[in-house]
């Protein structure tokens, strides 16, 4: 694809949490903020700005990417999910096993520990724990978002496989 000129705006068509929508974005405006200020939806935070944290955490296209490095046009004619995409129900074991407590990388947590209970197939050659080596957390130390995660992932079990 070729890069767009400087200065010049571009319409694309995506899909956000299932919604197909049409926005006119600047060739350096990021997924990050396309998400929070234009569609309302701040559940991504922005923690390091780096995609080093893993608080800006979303699905594109069903894999878990950092959206402040994601310039929006790139996601263009591709299907977005954010932590809103997510029913609070199905939230309970990360509540139920402190999975959080500051709340600043819970989003991105929540969002990879979702990709990662929707494919437990990616636990025969990797632990949860390596799987979510890209979400830093200063708070639980690991271990109730671990246990909320083997929880998550046996519920989906429970009901013939992973949840959608």
């Amino acid at each position: 694809m070729k890069q767009p000129s400087e200065g010049a705006k571009l319409t694309i068509s995506l899909t956000v949490n299932g919604k197909p929508m049409e926005l006119t974005v600047e060739p350096t405006e990021r997924l990050l903020d396309t998400l929070r200020y234009r569609l309302g939806l701040p559940g991504a935070k922005e923690g390091c700005g780096e995609g080093e944290c893993g608080a800006c955490t979303v699905l594109l296209d069903g894999l878990p990417v950092n959206s402040c490095l994601v310039p929006t046009f790139q996601a263009r004619g591709r299907h977005v999910e954010s932590v809103e995409s997510i029913a609070p129900g199905e939230l309970a074991p990360m509540l139920r096993c402190g999975a959080t407590q500051c709340g600043a990388c819970t989003p991105g947590v929540v969002v990879t520990a979702r990709w990662i209970q929707q494919h437990p197939e990616l636990t025969v050659d990797r632990t949860p724990r390596e799987l979510m080596a890209g979400n830093l957390c200063r708070c639980t130390g690991y271990d109730g978002i671990m246990d909320g995660l083997a929880e998550w992932m046996n519920a989906g079990a429970d009901k013939g496989g992973a949840a959608s």
